[in-house]
Order: structure tokens, then C-alpha cells, then sequence
């Protein structure tokens, strides 16, 4: 038996989270003089996402988690090349996932992480145009292959070719996001 529990955060709770993820940006700001770099962010990351899938977390924060690991992955593949302010968008919300302290410890069971669940529910929310076009471009490098492709243009050619066209969609649906006026967004960054 499943039991499905639901609740809605206000304005004045969803502060909350826009503290936590403006401390992540700041502790990502300051890497610039902190010998600490991407690689360290996303290795710290990619271990909280082993913990979690090799501990008793409820399903809720399962799935969530492999959210997190698609923000890794964006990050760590250079064929995508994500720009610098995007990369720092999905970094600070990779130092916020990394960070151990949160309102409740991790270890409190089936509740430890639910802040967490939160939060990646709504990092998600926001960095969507950059997971949708993540998920595009290695939907177009996996299928390259049967692609008919000039043979003039090269993998590389093709693939810079569907990166910018992809990077620039990224950033026309975050502009048209930000200039709606229907739906809830949840501005984070």
C-alpha cells in the first residue's frame, strides 16, 4: 500500500530554499579562489547519489536523485560544453545537493531527505530548459549514426552544428519563461 502525501509551499516558505541555493552560488563564486573546481563539486555530488541509492531512501527520493545524476553527467560531458552561466546555475544546485547541512540530517529515516527531495524538485523545475536540451543532444549524438549527414561535415562539425542550435533554444525558453505570466515558477537563480 502506497500513501500519497501532498502540501504546498508558499512564498514565504520557498524562501527558504532561495537562501540555501544563494549560499550554494556564493560558495560556487567563490571557487574562483578556492582550489576546489567542478570535478570536486560533481565527485562530492556523485557520492551523496551512491549513499542515497545504496541506502533505504524512499522511492520519492530515488527518483529525484537520478535527477541529480543527469545534472552530473550535464556538467561533466564535454562534447555538450554547457556555457559558463549555465554551468554555474547547475553548479550551485550540485553544491547545495553536496552540502551535508540541511534542515533535516540525512539520517533521520524515510524523512532525512526529503529537504532534499524539495529542493531537486524545484532545481529541476528551473534549470528544465537546460535538461530538456541536454537530453536532446544525446538524444541527436545517440542517433547520429542513422543520420543522413553530408559527408562533407564532419562528427565534430555536426555535433558543434546541434550543441548551438541546442544552447540557443536553452536560453530562448528561459527568456520566454521568465517574461510568462501563467504558471507558478519558482525563480531560483
Amino acid at each position: 500500500m502506497a500513501l500519497r502525501v501532498t502540501f504546498d509551499l508558499e512564498d514565504r516558505d520557498l524562501n527558504y530554499f532561495r537562501t540555501v541555493i544563494k549560499r550554494a552560488q556564493e560558495k560556487s563564486a567563490e571557487r574562483a579562489t578556492d582550489p576546489e573546481t567542478d570535478e570536486d563539486i560533481c565527485a562530492r555530488a556523485e557520492s551523496v547519489v551512491q549513499t542515497v541509492r545504496t541506502s533505504a531512501a524512499p522511492s520519492f527520493v530515488l527518483q529525484r536523485v537520478e535527477r541529480v545524476a543527469s545534472l552530473i553527467d550535464m556538467l561533466r560531458d564535454a562534447e555538450w560544453a554547457l556555457p559558463g552561466p549555465e554551468r554555474a546555475n547547475v553548479l550551485s544546485a550540485l553544491t547545495y545537493f553536496a552540502d551535508p547541512e540541511d534542515i533535516i540530517p540525512d539520517s533521520v529515516p524515510v524523512l532525512g531527505y526529503i529537504d532534499d527531495a524539495i529542493m531537486i524538485e524545484l532545481i529541476v523545475k528551473e534549470l528544465r530548459p537546460e535538461i530538456d536540451a541536454f537530453e536532446d543532444f544525446r538524444r541527436y549524438r545517440r542517433e547520429e549514426r542513422s543520420r543522413n549527414r553530408s559527408p562533407n561535415v564532419t562528427r565534430d562539425e555536426w555535433l558543434e552544428a546541434k550543441r548551438r542550435e541546442l544552447h540557443q533554444r536553452m536560453r530562448r525558453r528561459r527568456r520566454s519563461r521568465g517574461s510568462s505570466q501563467g504558471g507558478t515558477r519558482v525563480k531560483l537563480f
